[in-house]
């Protein structure tokens, strides 16, 4: 039976690893309390709504979506806190 031929030997290469990614800088100091800020404005604004201290004339809709963004803004703003 004839033989099977042999794999030829690679040359020693050594193994480079990836180059590693920066770490992102820490957020300021202030960004945590700018965080906690907006959204604790978010549910001022609609707490006041409903208890009619905003504008007279009872409770208006578009104060509930303006309460509600500014507390989305402050979620988004803490997904990028580091």
């Amino acid at each position: 039976m004839p033989k099977s031929r042999q794999r030829s030997k690679r040359t020693s290469r050594s193994y480079v690893a990836p180059p590693t990614k920066a770490k992102p800088k820490p957020s300021p100091r202030w960004y945590g309390f700018f965080v906690l800020g907006l959204i604790l404005l978010g549910v001022l604004i609609i707490v006041l709504n409903y208890a009619n201290f905003l504008l007279p004339g009872g409770t208006q809709q578009h104060w509930l979506w303006i309460g509600l963004g500014v507390i989305g803004a402050g979620f988004v703003a803490a997904t990028r806190w580091r």
